[in-house]
């Protein structure tokens, strides 16, 4: 990642902790599916609600991964025709990314803020034997849209300035990565794994 970027700088080290914490959030749904269907198998038993908890967790893991991704630049893209575009339209184009995806990000948490204001209006219960109160897991989930949200508006607004500022900059933070770039993080990476990992 560019060091010189200042939404990166600014925001990825929060982005990363929450994208780590939700990792963790993934392994531990991980050993619960596993307890769960090994007590099933041999115990003739359930834990109820691993599958209810389970949703809850990857709603909200997802949330807070969009920020991270966004900022790593690892959300999906058709490179076949930016790459043999020039620079002015290549800075067109990942501007209109950018503004495109703030602007999913605010609708999906104004949505998920209406959805958890219902919930605590209502005091609204999930439909299962556990009847867990929705505003908790649904409070997680906003927080995530909502960083999502704030990340993805500040690199629209910096992608703006930079549009008129300097396109280069703006196609080299916000841009396809290079396969130089992804060979020098798969070094770093690499140099960075412990000894029984290389």
């Amino acid at each position: 990642m560019h060091d010189d970027n200042p939404v990166s700088r600014a925001l990825r080290p929060f982005a990363r902790l929450m994208a780590l914490v939700a990792g963790y959030m993934l392994l531990g749904l991980s050993f619960l599916v596993t307890a769960e269907i090994l007590i099933r198998r041999f115990f003739n038993f359930s834990l109820q609600g691993s599958d209810e908890y389970g949703g809850y967790v990857l709603a909200i893991l997802a949330a807070f991964g969009f920020s991270f991704a966004l900022l790593e630049r690892a959300h999906t893209r058709v490179e076949i025709v930016v790459e043999r575009l020039g620079t002015g339209p290549q800075a067109a184009l990942n501007l209109a990314s950018c503004l495109s995806a703030a602007l999913m990000a605010l609708f999906m948490a104004w949505r998920a803020y209406a959805a958890l204001a219902e919930s605590i209006e209502f005091r609204s219960l999930s439909g299962t034997p556990l009847m867990t109160p929705l505003w908790q897991p649904q409070a997680l989930w906003f927080a995530g849209l909502l960083f999502f949200a704030i990340t993805a508006s500040a690199v629209a607004l910096h992608a703006l300035v930079l549009m008129v500022r300097n396109p280069r900059d703006l196609n080299r933070f916000y841009g396809m990565k290079t396969l130089e770039e992804i060979i020098a993080e798969e070094i770093v990476e690499t140099k960075d794994a412990p000894e029984a990992f290389r």
